[in-house]
């Protein structure tokens, strides 16, 4: 892989890993219809640490003070303050998509080369969960704000979360429409998705590094993975400083209409063999 090809693998990974399209898909998609081939999943999950440090840039006060309030409100028993109700709803929703990877891991040793990373698969879930996301917009009572968050929307998001081991199905995107059915206000349900989404993709992003360190990368494989980082970082804090104000005024039908087009064009792709079903 060549650096400039890198670097916009990363700049695609930044920017679909907070819009609700499929971080996934995209980096998979876009390269093979652009003639590159798959970048395989370690590379992915590796960019994916350009992503965490975007967040961890954007919301750094944010996280330090809802771990603070959670360790002192863990000390005085005080398990109703919204910063321990809050952080305790984000590490319980981090569970069910640990508990499930690794189950994967260990009942499909070849996941990565399943079926269900496949183009056509990839385009029939974008095309799904553009049908959900719509749904969340339409029933969903928008009502609740960022302080009225508590441990079970984090177990609920956190289950919604576990479904984007299947690509395709977009963390964000089936966060942001779990929490759009439970009643969140759009900018909350983006907000609590991004912070949510920490320790996920920092535990995935570091076994795919441990994993690519262990082949023992030289340094010119060494320079594209850098280069496909700092892009990932860049447009991932300009699309989550994007969003959530986007949000605040507007609806997510765009991207209910953006990716129900992306599935159409894959599908339309591959039926008439200009891409293949890699």
């Amino acid at each position: 892989m060549s650096l400039f090809q890198a670097i916009v693998l990363g700049i695609v990974q930044g920017l679909t890993e907070f819009l609700p399209i499929s971080s996934t898909a995209h980096v998979k998609v876009v390269p093979v219809m652009l003639g590159w081939g798959d970048p395989g999943v370690a590379f992915t999950a590796v960019i994916q640490l350009g992503s965490i440090a975007a967040i961890l840039w954007y919301f750094w006060d944010d996280l330090v003070q809802v771990s603070v309030n959670m360790w002192r409100a863990g000390r005085k028993a005080d398990f109703d303050h919204p910063d321990f109700r809050l952080g305790l709803g984000i590490l319980l929703g981090t569970v069910p998509i640990v508990f499930f990877g690794l189950l994967i891991k260990v009942l499909i040793p070849d996941f990565d080369n399943s079926p269900l990373r496949n183009s056509t698969t990839i385009a029939a879930v974008s095309i799904v969960m553009a049908l959900l996301l719509a749904g969340a917009e339409m029933v969903g009572a928008r009502q609740r704000g960022f302080e009225k968050l508590g441990m079970k929307d984090g177990i609920l998001m956190g289950l919604a979360e576990a479904l984007a081991l299947i690509p395709g199905v977009s963390r964000s995107g089936s966060t942001l429409t779990a929490g759009l059915f439970m009643g969140l206000e759009r900018s909350t349900a983006a907000r609590f998705s991004f912070l949510l989404g920490v320790p996920a993709i920092t535990l995935a992003g570091l076994v795919e590094l441990k994993g690519l360190l262990d082949t023992g990368l030289d340094a010119i494989a060494w320079i594209p993975l850098i280069g496909g980082l700092v892009g990932a970082v860049v447009s991932s804090y300009l699309a989550i400083f994007w969003l959530i104000r986007f949000l605040k005024q507007h609806s997510t039908w765009v991207f209910v209409w953006y990716r129900l087009a992306f599935g159409a064009v894959i599908l339309l792709a591959i039926a008439t063999g200009r891409m293949e079903n890699l």
